[in-house]
């Protein structure tokens, strides 16, 4: 490879490790941000599973070093040193493998985690209560925001609702001020509705003035309609990675001395 091949693909690395700089920023803001949200539904996962707690930590730690990297990445190729480099292109190679068995998992596990995440909903709906202490208002408050959001009701359907604790006290003649499709209950939106006058004596969730859908189709209705956004990202990211190892080993293998006097001085 020629000297001027060798300058332009340094450049290009360096240009893609500032790429992945940012990208790393993003990660570790995505991470910080699962776990400061309180009014979504990853608040209410949040909240229910340690286990997306224990990702958001995982984000973090990804994202920071997926910023160091490209820190290193960024000096080994101005300063066309063969040992960052090499060490650069086996943390990308090392991250790829990772993700791709991360894929792989959550799809082959996708059945377990729908379970988890019904049993999750499921207890929250059961145990509701608009006179609950702070800790578990901003739990519910996050879930009122979902079902205001998606415009849904329950994790299945309004049916679920029949298993909380309080309306069953209230005989159903209340139901949850989140899940209305009524224009009157529109500054409502956490806590409970009366239903009014009654006209059975015996009340369901078919007679409360809601959404039919449940969240659980809200959401994979969501994820179906970005799924072009998602795999779309996903595939961005993987040919970024695999365009950087290209890169850094095609650029480690024209570098025939090193000049360790170019790294900065602290």
């Amino acid at each position: 490879m020629g000297s001027g091949c060798v300058k332009v693909t340094k450049y290009f690395l360096f240009l893609f490790n500032l790429l992945f700089l940012i990208l790393g920023a993003v990660i570790l803001g995505f991470g910080v941000w699962i776990l400061a949200d309180k009014t979504s539904f990853i608040a209410v996962l949040q909240m229910s599973s340690p286990s997306l707690k224990t990702g958001a930590y995982i984000l973090i730690g990804v994202g920071a070093l997926t910023m160091l990297m490209g820190f290193l990445g960024c000096l080994g190729a101005v300063n066309e040193i063969r040992c960052l480099l090499g060490l650069y292109f086996t943390c990308l190679m090392v991250i790829l493998i990772t993700q791709v068995t991360a894929g792989l998992v959550i799809y082959f596990q996708k059945e377990s985690l729908k379970e988890e995440l019904s049993r999750i909903v499921g207890d929250l709906i059961k145990n509701y209560d608009p006179s609950n202490d702070d800790s578990k208002r901003n739990l519910e408050d996050a879930w009122d925001y979902v079902q205001a959001q998606i415009a849904c009701c329950g994790w299945t359907g309004a049916k679920d609702w029949e298993k909380n604790e309080v309306l069953i006290n209230q005989s159903m003649t209340a139901y949850p001020c989140s899940c209305s499709n009524s224009s009157k209950d529109l500054q409502a939106d956490s806590g409970f509705c009366n239903l009014g006058d009654l006209t059975n004596s015996t009340v369901t969730s078919a007679d409360w003035p809601v959404h039919e859908q449940g969240c659980m189709d809200g959401v994979e209705k969501w994820l179906k309609d970005n799924l072009g956004v998602i795999l779309g990202v996903c595939t961005g990211v993987a040919v970024i990675e695999l365009l950087g190892m290209i890169l850094s080993i095609s650029l480690c293998k024209n570098i025939h001395s090193e000049d360790y006097t170019k790294v900065p001085k602290s």
